[in-house]
């Protein structure tokens, strides 16, 4: 719970998951994708809680956290901001679906006050410019984007090589943020991310969204985004 002194402006909870180029290797660590699972969960389901005995005060970051009231997740601080995104490592990507957007939804508003915490160097922003668009990059060196929840109906992107990108989710509404049934270029798609290359041939992505999470689709091992321990392992 401690803030500060071995984590800059946080705590071991957030400061943990930064595995970036390896979620395998920490799920291994914790015993595998149930005790992982339990512990991303513990984030948001213990009490804001904090030791601010480093600083001697409360530190705008964490009283950014107790007012967001989604436990020790402290969207305000970059470090914490990719971990919503592991559950699609981790065999759950409706939980990253679910807490991408409430954060989206209560925690980005179009006011002067609009920003939680800290917009270091535009991080703040570029997370929610791609979670709305649907999809992450958590490692930005791997060629992956992790998928998230779509927020519109349909966006298109120009791509500079003339190609276009289509995301439709067309009965996408607040209620319906998880994603049912994805279609990429007319085909069935179950995995939780999409690579740049293919991103640049353009494409068309279909999302059929739901009120209520799809537990089975993304949740093979072959769903899941890279990690390095699996290169490692081959």
């Amino acid at each position: 719970m401690k803030w500060g002194d071995a984590f800059t402006e946080g705590n071991s909870w957030h400061y943990t998951w930064s595995v970036f180029h390896d979620p395998q290797g920490l799920i291994d660590l914790m015993g595998g994708k149930t005790g992982f699972n339990a512990m991303m969960d513990s984030v948001f389901n213990v009490p804001p809680l904090f030791d601010d005995s480093y600083y001697g005060t409360v530190i705008h970051e964490i009283r950014e956290m107790q007012i967001m009231n989604m436990g020790n997740y402290a969207h305000g601080n970059q470090p914490i901001q990719h971990m919503i995104y592991l559950y699609n490592y981790s065999g759950e990507p409706w939980k990253a679906q679910y807490w991408v957007r409430e954060v989206m939804d209560k925690l980005y508003f179009a006011t002067p006050d609009g920003y939680c915490g800290d917009e270091d160097n535009g991080q703040t922003s570029a997370w929610y410019v791609f979670s709305a668009l649907g999809f992450y990059p958590v490692c930005p060196g791997s060629n992956e984007y992790i998928l998230g929840s779509p927020l519109f109906k349909s966006v298109t992107l120009n791509l500079e090589n003339d190609k276009k990108v289509v995301i439709n989710a067309g009965n996408n509404n607040e209620d319906n943020r998880y994603i049912s049934s994805m279609k990429v270029n007319g085909k069935n798609y179950t995995r939780n991310y999409l690579s740049h290359e293919d991103l640049l041939r353009g494409m068309t992505i279909n999302c059929t969204m739901s009120a209520t999470p799809n537990t089975t689709r993304g949740t093979q091992e072959g769903d899941a985004p890279y990690s390095f321990s699996k290169e490692i392992k081959k």
